[in-house]
């Protein structure tokens, strides 16, 4: 239980005088993960100071190609960096984390990051490996310290998570307090240090919460989300009935699946050998810090495995999400040096796919069993993986315990935040009190209040390779054009006086039509090679000839298509 001397920052909305209250007001502006999964970043704004919640990824779908990450734009915390006092973490997942690295360098100056301990310990390989950890002042902190941060008064709240050091974050300020959930669930089986402390809870309400940002990605689902006892348990009988190798993936930031895999490994006589770069990068941390534990004797590498009989062998890998540069999709596809697919393997994918990724981890499961290998994934083995994050039931027992004056349903779709809605309504925060917000909106409280009051800029930015936010709406559509039609280039040679053909057209297609069609394209640059004979002779004047190709050889070959590559005329002078 908080003591009141405690709770004086998180209460404060009920401690302030009234008058107070009324001369000023904060501001909520969600600069991603409303309305989507993924891309998490909220900001909040009081008196001219600023805290960032959070500056997730989110991983791009089938349309956007080429993209390899959207995250946020941050282009308001860029107008003003210095208000910026602090950046505030609940857990070390990609969609909370990923984008720190980009807003650290738009923002060029440093900036204090507060975590708990396996939080920070997770991010601080990443900001070095990006080049900006010198803009980093990594702090951690613990579930009971107090943070005074300019006009906020900060505190931790450990929560249960597929990651150990998960946290809800409680924000007073001097007009209202703020609830920020995280990625949370109640798992009461789960050790001390990361069960959600109900009675923590219930004290924080008691004390006033003025607005509730909840996840809700799970809302749709009735009941509770099981504990990850229960992946332990199956994952118990799978590798006692394994007559051969067990490879095993799962999220590289699942420190608690890994412990579990070690552990049973080690029960039955395996050895373990972790591959991936990701993933023994965390294993390291979560060691050093003392949130793993490792037998004696139990990690090998892969070629002291080689020396083994299958049955005493374990493979930790990345590759949940099929990603195509991963160690397992190299496996799949029979490309890693070092590891192949031997029949008998059993292959456990301990994860669901995130949106977007269903057709490369379908991919992926398919070449393991053309391969020879025994594939479980969770629609075969439901219990080989659970969520994260609450289900109806706990969304619903934790609005009763906070029981906020208002509330806003974050990390999650629209319908999501419909049902969450609904939920709410039913555990007693009346339908007007619930705010819906999409990417951008400022929300105004205070005074006892909380309403939508206009917009900052904000949005998505693209990530492709070391391009940040290169690839606009006309790159994409030019990579959907060319996905979806091809492209046909078109070379003319002509005199730089005259403007006689001197030679071509040559047509050169890719993506467009089979090498055996080839008579259309023939039949096109016939066409036009007698449009460009038919012209007058005169200086040459390169963007009427680029466009007179263009529009003769597009109409020919839609004519004889009904398709529209793109068209690529060049023209070289002589």
């Amino acid at each position: 239980m908080f003591s009141r001397r405690e709770t004086d920052g998180i209460a404060a909305h009920r401690t302030v005088h009234p008058m107070a209250r009324r001369r000023r007001s904060g501001r909520l502006i969600p600069l991603g993960g409303v309305g989507e999964i993924g891309k998490n970043s909220l900001l909040l704004e009081y008196a001219g100071r600023r805290l960032l919640i959070d500056a997730g990824v989110m991983f791009p779908e089938e349309e956007l190609h080429g993209v390899d990450l959207v995250i946020p734009d941050f282009t308001h915390l860029y107008q003003h960096p210095e208000r910026l006092d602090a950046i505030l973490l609940t857990h070390a997942h990609e969609d909370h984390v990923g984008a720190l690295p980009y807003l650290l360098k738009g923002l060029g100056r440093r900036v204090r990051i507060y975590g708990l301990r396996l939080t920070i310990g997770l991010i601080e390989p990443k900001l070095r490996e990006h080049g900006v950890l010198r803009f980093a002042e990594l702090i951690s902190v613990s579930g009971s310290d107090r943070l005074n941060l300019g006009p906020f008064h900060v505190s931790f709240v450990p929560v249960s998570h597929s990651v150990p050091d998960s946290a809800a974050i409680v924000v007073g300020t001097p007009v209202g307090t703020l609830f920020f959930t995280g990625d949370f669930k109640f798992d009461q089986t789960a050790p001390d240090q990361t069960r959600t402390d109900l009675n923590r809870l219930r004290a924080i309400g008691d004390e006033g919460i003025l607005l509730l940002l909840s996840d809700c990605v799970r809302v749709e689902r009735p009941g509770i989300t099981p504990p990850e006892r229960v992946v332990a348990e199956a994952l118990d009988g799978i590798v006692r009935q394994a007559s051969g190798r067990v490879i095993m993936t799962t999220f590289a930031s699942n420190v608690i699946r890994l412990q579990q895999a070690i552990e049973i490994a080690c029960r039955y006589g395996r050895k373990v050998a972790v591959v991936g770069r990701s993933m023994e990068e965390n294993l390291r941390v979560a060691a050093d810090l003392h949130y793993l534990h490792l037998p004696p004797g139990t990690l090998a590498t892969i070629e002291e495995l080689k020396r083994l009989p299958p049955k005493e062998v374990m493979i930790l890998t990345t590759g949940s999400q099929g990603e195509p540069t991963s160690v397992l999709s190299r496996i799949a596809m029979g490309d890693h040096p070092m590891l192949r697919v031997i029949p008998g393997d059993t292959v456990v994918i301990s994860a669901t796919p995130i949106p977007g990724n269903e057709e490369t981890v379908t991919r992926t499961i398919d070449n393991l069993m053309r391969r020879g290998a025994n594939v479980l994934y969770p629609p075969i083995v439901p219990d080989i993986h659970v969520s994260g994050h609450a289900s109806r039931d706990e969304l619903a027992a934790l609005l009763r315990l906070l029981r906020p004056r208002y509330a806003m349903p974050v990390h999650g779709e629209f319908r999501m935040m419909v049902h969450y809605r609904n939920l709410a309504g039913e555990s007693g925060v009346p339908a007007e009190r619930i705010v819906f917000a999409d990417v951008g909106d400022v929300i105004d409280f205070g005074d006892e209040r909380v309403v939508r009051n206009g917009r900052v800029a904000a949005g998505s930015v693209l990530v492709d390779g070391l391009t940040v936010g290169g690839v606009n709406q006309i790159v994409l559509r030019d990579r959907r054009h060319l996905a979806a039609d091809g492209v046909v280039i078109c070379a003319v040679a002509v005199d730089r006086e005259t403007g006689r053909l001197v030679s071509g057209p040559e047509t050169t297609a890719r993506g467009f039509i089979a090498p055996s069609a080839s008579s259309v394209l023939e039949e096109s640059a016939a066409r036009v090679r007698r449009a460009l004979e038919r012209r007058p002779e005169g200086e040459v004047e390169i963007g009427y000839l680029k466009g007179k190709i263009k529009d003769v050889l597009a109409h020919a070959i839609y004519t004889r298509t009904r398709l529209r590559p793109m068209i690529l005329p060049v023209v070289t002078e002589i």
